[in-house]
């Protein structure tokens, strides 16, 4: 028990950790929140729910806000709340020319012994007819305690946008001496064209298994993944969908997926005569209810939510070779002057264990994707 208890201590350390592993309570440097005031910057976003960025993941550095156009955009000053006794420089508040590229911010932990460097962006909204990921861009991300894991991202009109994420950097708090390659979701250069991204579940060991975590499934998913909710409330650590002004008809792609030779439930217990499956799916919802508060849907409801308009789903069949598929979602249509003011998102989602969200599935089940293209309807 005594163990136990250790481990939980150590495992809370690390997810809150922001500058270096192993921080004291307030030697914290993080940026909590970011946000825009003022009647005079309304214009420049779709809506003013846009103007403010809450719930910043601890591992997060980039900061981006989407606006209507970069042109005309004047100094902005962007306010910060910070973790408590921390400094950021340029000053909270000051105005700041973002028309040219982001603006670098380093926030000090309140004693001086710490600091972190973030990136603070304005971008404009993809315009794009079709999206077509080819998977080639991959960074290399270092957690708090050393581990390094990959991320896809994609490059559009010379501009990086960070819309692709995935769980790699919760495995990573039980992992401080992990590769980009040991880590359930990382680059391959066997892709169907160049490079694509392998898929692979995975046992998280003693301590995983401690916190009723036993595996975690590879997955890749338009939208952020949140590790402050980790260990507290793993559904919601997942958020997902991006903001669109076009409603998404068709996603295709090519996909590899083995199963693992063992299927097990949320104990670690074998499941005798079940197999795993991978998943592929795509949604689009409404981003706002009733009341016009901004909603983002999480792995406890992505799928069943109120809000979805439309989705499709694929369970992969098992093959060794690559293999071309196409699911085109099903259900209404976008309110057109709604849709124009990017009030709705979309999410494609790929997971090596479909029931992975629960922590069932086999270890070693593997989903490989690579040339995905959504398509959008017509206007």
């Amino acid at each position: 028990m005594k163990r136990l208890l250790l481990a939980s201590l150590f495992l809370t350390t690390l997810l809150f950790a922001s500058c270096i592993k192993d921080e004291l309570p307030n030697n914290e440097c993080d940026i909590l929140s970011a946000w825009v005031e003022g009647e005079e910057y309304e214009s420049f976003f779709y809506q003013t729910t846009q103007m403010r960025i809450d719930n910043i993941p601890s591992n997060s550095t980039e900061i981006v806000f989407q606006v209507r156009t970069k042109t005309g955009l004047p100094p902005i000053p962007v306010y910060f709340a910070l973790t408590p006794g921390a400094t950021i420089e340029p000053a909270n508040g000051s105005l700041q020319d973002f028309s040219n590229g982001p603006v670098t911010y380093i926030v000090t932990s309140e004693d001086d012994a710490w600091c972190r460097i973030y990136r603070v962006d304005f971008q404009e909204a993809s315009s794009s007819a079709s999206s077509h990921f080819r998977f080639e861009h991959v960074a290399v991300d270092t957690f708090t305690n050393g581990s390094t894991y990959h991320i896809f991202y994609e490059i559009e009109d010379n501009i990086r946008r960070n819309i692709w994420a995935s769980g790699n950097a919760g495995v990573a708090i039980l992992h401080g001496d992990w590769t980009p390659a040991q880590f359930p979701t990382h680059s391959t250069d066997n892709g169907y064209q160049g490079k694509g991204v392998c898929l692979n579940t995975q046992s998280t060991g003693a301590w995983g298994a401690a916190f009723g975590k036993p595996i975690a499934a590879g997955n890749l998913f338009l939208g952020r993944f949140n590790v402050n909710a980790v260990l507290t409330d793993a559904l919601k650590a997942t958020e997902f969908g991006i903001p669109t002004s076009q409603q998404p008809v068709k996603v295709s792609g090519w996909y590899k997926y083995t199963p693992g030779d063992t299927f097990t439930d949320a104990s670690m217990q074998p499941v005798p005569g079940r197999v795993d499956q991978g998943h592929i799916y795509a949604v689009f919802y409404r981003n706002h209810d009733a009341q016009g508060n901004p909603v983002v849907l999480y792995g406890d409801n992505v799928l069943s939510s109120d809000l979805i308009v439309s989705k499709a789903e694929l369970v992969p069949a098992a093959t060794d070779q690559w293999t071309h598929f196409e699911i085109t979602l099903e259900g209404g249509s976008a309110d057109p002057a709604i849709l124009a003011a990017m009030g709705y998102s979309y999410t494609v989602v790929f997971s090596s264990s479909k029931d992975g969200d629960t922590f069932e599935g086999a270890v070693g089940s593997t989903l490989y994707v690579d040339e995905v293209t959504v398509e959008f309807q017509a206007n």
